[in-house]
């Protein structure tokens, strides 16, 4: 197809695309050879003289013009233009991974540069950079739980998921961690691979949903799949300004962690807790699971080529036969 031509389009031998360099001396060598042919029929009574001018007087410059498209042609061809395609291939076993997302309200406290939720997003994006071979799934949770992205190995369209996170996406409040894990278990449940891990990231305060966070953590265990539990913030006391009818008003609020079920929860499935008071805290924990969870694969790249010199040598020869039938006929010359 003719998109082909622009999608990851090379030359094999590049050096040959130097002999373009020769159309601009080749043109400027027919225009000064052709004034000088006109200069030298000049005569002095050309005021009655009216040059014809029919098809051939029209078309003379047409001959030199495929010419010079004929030999572009050629030259593109030598060069030898071809699609590269990449492929990847897998051996050995990835591990299968969930990142849970706690999107509720609690989750924009400004004791992580921005905010939690966002601080989560940009350290979660990197952790999936260094997961190549892996397959990766995105579940959000608040009072409700959805997923966001099954698992998958395209991680360009998983990151795309990734920014688009935000707090309030799910509407209902709350934070339903039981509801988050059971849907990460549903997720994962009919992996074959043996290594399945939830990485769960909230302030482990549990309130709303359907499913208590202690059925959620049976099932994780009946499935055999361990739970990284990352605690966000800490239990203190903070002042926040907020618009009252009045005006901003400084509010004094106490900011809820619940510890005690965020280390059930990853002791009892094998897993292991930590806990994040601030963003480079948080990216020393994801490295921390990224070397906890070894990948025991080998993806290997191969590239293929499609070469397209064909279509650009059958257009030379068309321009060199149209050149020659066009100087034999219409600018043939009689002796």
């Amino acid at each position: 197809m003719l998109t082909d031509w622009y999608r990851n389009i090379e030359f094999a031998h590049t050096w040959v695309l130097g002999a373009l360099l020769l159309m601009p001396i080749l043109i400027y060598e027919y225009i000064r050879r052709n004034k000088k042919q006109q200069a030298s029929m000049l005569v002095t009574t050309t005021y009655f003289v009216r040059i014809t001018k029919n098809l051939r007087v029209s078309l003379r410059h047409l001959p030199f013009v495929l010419r010079c498209l004929a030999l572009i042609c050629l030259i593109l061809a030598l060069a030898r233009p071809r699609i590269k395609f990449t492929e990847t291939e897998n051996e050995g076993e990835g591990i299968d991974i969930v990142l849970c997302f706690d999107i509720s309200g609690s989750m924009t406290e400004k004791d992580f540069d921005p905010n939690r939720l966002e601080a989560a997003k940009q350290v979660a994006s990197s952790f999936v950079s260094n997961r190549p071979g892996d397959e990766i799934g995105i579940v959000i949770f608040s009072n409700l739980s959805f997923t966001l992205c099954p698992l998958t190995s395209d991680h360009n369209a998983l990151l795309n998921q990734v920014k688009n996170i935000q707090s309030g996406y799910l509407q209902d409040e709350g934070t339903a961690i039981g509801s988050g894990i059971a849907t990460s278990v549903d997720r994962l449940r009919y992996s074959k691979v043996k290594s399945k891990i939830i990485i769960l990231l909230t302030d482990g305060v549990d309130f709303g949903g359907t499913i208590p966070p202690d059925m959620a953590l049976q099932m994780a265990k009946y499935y055999g799949i361990k739970i990284y539990t990352i605690g966000v913030g800490s239990e203190k006391e903070v002042d926040e300004v907020v618009d009252s009818p009045l005006g901003p008003v400084v509010q004094h609020k106490t900011l809820q962690y619940n510890e005690t079920l965020l280390k059930k929860l990853a002791d009892e499935t094998g897993g292991q807790y930590f806990h994040a008071i601030d963003k480079s805290a948080l990216q020393k924990i994801y490295g921390s699971i990224n070397q906890l969870e070894k990948s025991k694969i080998e993806v290997k790249t191969y590239n293929r080529y499609t070469d397209k010199f064909l279509p650009l040598l059958v257009a030379a020869v068309i321009y060199i036969l149209i050149e020659v039938l066009l100087r034999y006929t219409v600018f043939r010359k009689f002796p």
